[in-house]
């Protein structure tokens, strides 16, 4: 006889129920469904057997990733070695509703595990009737449980991104790819909207961003003189185009223009030259993302197809994950099926066609070339993605493979091994990556140390507070113990010389000595003014203290 017992995980912790009759159940499917709604019906399929609650939220998100991940709990052991019986006459069956984590569970305890079917009706069941099965549990617990760990657990993943920065690496291509058709319209646009007026500008500038800013310079093309030859020579960067620009506007065959349209074509001039400064700091910024995600990859292919093929593959770990092959023709799946479907020749390359590598090769040795370059691709984005110091070392090893194997297409000259490359590199890196850490460590203590300081600053006013408390306290107490050895007389004398120090001490300071020079005329009166506090007047008493000595 089969005992079916059911694992059900809820964000409050895990559950274990024993299921009546499993095999009259799964005779009667279709009763099953129409009982599970009903709880009375219900409970009599169903008992709870073990309940196991999570003692943290903390502990709940550790746990629920591990069920997401297939990987078994240590708290999920524990709980199914206590509750459940293994042995007997019985044989023990525990339905669970992920194939996954049930796969992991047959391997770690040797279960026989039931997934479908029935299993996945029960489970149903306790889904909707879980908070009346449990004693002491709540609807509203329940679902401020599941409320709790499901904004954790979309927190961790969000944060536990394996992809590093290359997302950002994704929305930045997108926009240059984006920038550039925008810049091209509008270039457009603003040719054929001068064009009435100045049509011969065309064909001397040819570049779309200076034809805007020439366009932004000139305006109405009857007011160009010789004044303006040096700010065009700046736009045009040649004197001889400047001139002839001069010598159209005078000879132009253009449409006279309102200063109305002149205005909006200047605007709009205006924007497009905007857009194409905006798109060098893109391409800086794209520069900048790639060698600190993909150094390997950018010193290899370039900034801009190595974004591609991580945009085009979603990120970098699922372009680590893909082989050569793939790599090869990624961003030609069209072109493939197309070739599949009509049994013709597959293509050769994708997105690494804009590679300089495959352009520079002769067209028997192109699809040679793009099948060398995608291993190597596949290499550097492996490297990438899983190294913990970032460095361009493998990359420009593996640059200067390729180039070998170029001028081997060529030449025929042989080309190094594979193998002393990767020694090399391997070498090359480790020092590099030496070098690094330990710009990193320096950095760490000049923070630590700016930290230490700002802590200091902060403490250092009520420090001072307590210094000056403690300098009031020290001198009260020195002139105490004056008093009780009978040297009042002497201290009456020091307010008259620190009179006298102050007196010295403005001039002093108006003739700018410094505060070292300041403590030590401080000393040297002090010195003078003691020799003068000792010649005080003898007391009667010690009169009578020098005659009795004298008679005796």
């Amino acid at each position: 006889m089969v005992l079916l017992h059911v694992l059900f995980e809820h964000a409050a912790g895990y559950a274990l129920f024993v299921v009546k009759e499993v095999e009259e159940i799964g005779m009667l499917l279709p009763q099953v469904e129409d009982c599970v709604l009903n709880i009375g019906k219900f409970n009599g399929m169903v008992s709870l057997a073990a309940f196991f609650p999570f003692k943290s939220a903390q502990a709940a998100l550790d746990n629920i990733n591990a069920i997401s991940e297939g990987v078994v709990h240590a708290d999920l052991k524990l709980f199914l070695e206590t509750n459940l019986p293994i042995g007997g006459k019985k044989k023990a069956m525990l339905g669970v509703g992920d194939a996954k984590i049930g796969g992991a569970l047959q391997e770690e305890l040797g279960l026989a595990i039931q997934t479908g079917g029935v299993v996945a009706e029960i489970l149903r069941g306790v889904r909707l009737h879980f908070h009346s099965l449990v004693k002491g549990l709540t609807a509203q617990a329940a679902s401020k449980a599941q409320l709790g760990l499901g904004h954790s657990y979309s927190r961790a993943k969000v944060k536990f991104n394996v992809n590093r920065s290359d997302n950002m690496i994704i929305q930045s291509i997108a926009l240059l790819d984006q920038l550039d058709k925008d810049i091209n319209t509008f270039s457009m646009r603003v040719r054929e909207w001068y064009g009435y007026h100045f049509p011969e500008l065309i064909k001397i500038v040819t570049d779309n961003s200076t034809y805007c800013k020439m366009a932004q310079l000139i305006g109405n093309r009857k007011e160009l003189s010789e004044e303006s030859l040096e700010s065009m020579e700046e736009v045009v960067m040649d004197s001889a185009k400047a001139q002839s620009i001069l010598e159209a506007s005078r000879s132009s065959m253009g449409m006279d223009i309102s200063p109305i349209d002149l205005i909006n074509i200047e605007r709009f001039s205006n924007r497009v030259v905007s857009l194409a400064a905006y798109r060098l700091e893109l391409q800086e910024y794209l520069h900048s993302k790639m060698g600190q995600v993909a150094p390997n990859l950018a010193a290899l292919i370039g900034d801009v197809v190595g974004a591609r093929l991580i945009s085009h593959a979603g990120s970098l770990t699922n372009l680590a994950k893909y082989p050569a092959s793939t790599v090869q023709i990624l961003g030609a799946e069209k072109a493939l099926f197309r070739a599949l479907k009509t049994r013709g020749n597959t293509p050769k390359y994708g997105l690494i066609f804009h590679s300089t590598f495959i352009g520079r090769a002769a067209a028997k040795n192109k699809g040679r070339i793009s099948r060398y370059l995608a291993n190597k691709c596949t290499i550097a984005s492996r490297i990438d993605a899983f190294s913990d110091v970032p460095t361009c070392v493998f990359g420009d090893k593996l640059r200067d493979q390729v180039e070998e194997r170029l001028s081997f297409y060529e030449t025929g000259e042989a080309p190094r091994k594979n193998l002393d490359v990767m020694k090399e590199a391997v070498i090359q890196a480790g020092e590099v990556a030496a070098e690094i850490k330990i710009k990193l460590a320096k950095k760490e203590k000049k923070r630590r140390k700016r930290e230490k300081k700002l802590a200091a600053l902060s403490t250092g006013d009520g420090e001072e507070e307590a210094g000056d408390a403690e300098v009031i306290i020290a001198s009260a107490v020195h002139v105490r113990h004056a008093t009780e050895n009978g040297e009042v007389k002497k201290k009456k004398k020091k307010p008259a010389a620190e009179a006298v120090q102050m007196e010295e001490e403005a001039p002093a300071a108006e003739n700018g000595d410094t505060p070292a020079k300041k403590k030590k005329k401080r000393k040297s009166e002090a010195m003078e003014v003691e020799p003068v506090a000792e010649e005080a007047p003898e007391t009667p008493q010690t009169e009578k203290k020098k005659k009795k000595k004298k008679k005796d």
